[in-house]
């Protein structure tokens, strides 16, 4: 790893806090407990991960790393079984931790390259485990190095005294962005709506924008427009959970609206692109997941209103490509509507 990246990082990005696997176990950096304590989950079995997934212990492009590794333990456990008994196993494993995020296709994507490995491993009579955790590493490695090459595209994108607005955790590349452009001299400032109910931007974000030296302010979510129209922002920058081949962004609900907003004030938004998937190729191929409604009645355990209310959770929403100005990927940036060509590329 470039050591820049590796100094660059804030605590929740590091490799071994994302999630790795120690004596048979997983661990997983359990961002539910960030910032005020630096926590980990231990995960002896597949269901325990997918669970820590389904629950937040972690989010955004950790459940991929997360599901990998439970795919070994999945693996352990093929490994006592009578050999005819093994692939169906480790499928079953597979199916399992896919259910966990309907809309991020790319924890599918990720899950059938492992379970690809694990096959062949089957068929050639290597052990399953060892074979699976060395594919899982290496595959480590490239994506940070594709996290770095696309975080140099962003940061190119970001100019000295930019006022950046952003949303939810936008993650890796995101993060590394912002600190090349410091390392370069770059004044910014970070805007982060908080991000309810589970209030990513606040305790996710704005301490790692902090941990970098840049200065963030957090805004509620409903600020944004606001903040826009004061001229505090010049720039708008996301991850994407999903980005379909018609150009479609799919991240964390309220990234749409203030999609709109910014286009509203002629500020450009750009999404990092961590893949194209190349069986989502419009909005109708889109599934939303729906969380617990009952979740929108508390924030971070404390109700905010009564039990009998209804409520409605939609997870994500979904950007059109008119109000893209680019997608930032490892191999550069691209116009929304020019990502087909673009495919093997990203």
């Amino acid at each position: 790893m470039d050591p820049l990246v590796n100094e660059l990082l804030p605590f929740l990005l590091r490799r071994e806090n994302v999630a790795r696997y120690e004596d048979g176990v997983v661990v997983i950096g359990d961002r539910r407990a960030y910032p005020f304590e630096r926590a980990f989950v231990r995960c002896p079995d597949v269901e325990s991960v997918a669970r820590a997934i389904e629950t937040m212990v972690t989010q955004g492009g950790g459940p991929s790393i997360a599901a990998w590794y439970a795919m070994a333990l999945a693996a352990r456990e093929a490994e006592a079984m009578p050999r005819e008994a093994r692939l169906a196993h480790l499928r079953a494993a597979e199916a399992r931790l896919v259910a966990t995020r309907p809309t991020n296709t790319a924890l599918a994507r990720r899950l059938e390259g492992a379970m690809g490995v694990l096959q062949q491993a089957h068929e050639s009579g290597a052990p399953l485990v060892e074979t699976v955790l060395a594919w899982v590493e290496a595959r480590r490695d490239q994506q940070y190095a594709d996290y770095a090459a696309t975080a140099r595209y962003g940061a190119s994108m970001m100019e000295d005294g930019d006022g950046i607005l952003t949303m939810c955790f936008a993650e890796t590349a995101f993060l590394l962005s912002l600190g090349f452009a410091a390392h370069e001299g770059k004044r910014l400032h970070v805007f982060t709506p908080e991000t309810r109910p589970y209030l990513q931007g606040a305790r996710l974000t704005a301490p790692s924008v902090h941990e970098l030296g840049i200065p963030v302010q957090i805004i509620g979510d409903a600020m944004p427009a606001h903040v826009l129209s004061q001229g505090k922002v010049q720039k708008y920058f996301t991850a994407a959970d999903l980005i379909t081949l018609d150009g479609h962004v799919v991240n964390k609900v309220g990234t749409f609206q203030n999609a709109i907003a910014a286009a509203y004030h002629r500020v450009p938004f750009f999404a990092f692109c961590w893949g194209l998937d190349p069986n989502r190729p419009d909005r109708a191929s889109i599934v939303i997941e729906e969380r617990d409604p009952a979740e929108m009645r508390s924030c971070r355990g404390t109700p905010t209103t009564i039990a009998e209310i209804d409520a409605y959770y939609p997870a994500f929403d979904i950007t059109p490509p008119h109000l893209v100005a680019g997608i930032i990927t490892r191999a550069g940036i691209f116009s929304p509507y020019d990502l087909r060509a673009h495919i093997h590329q990203v």
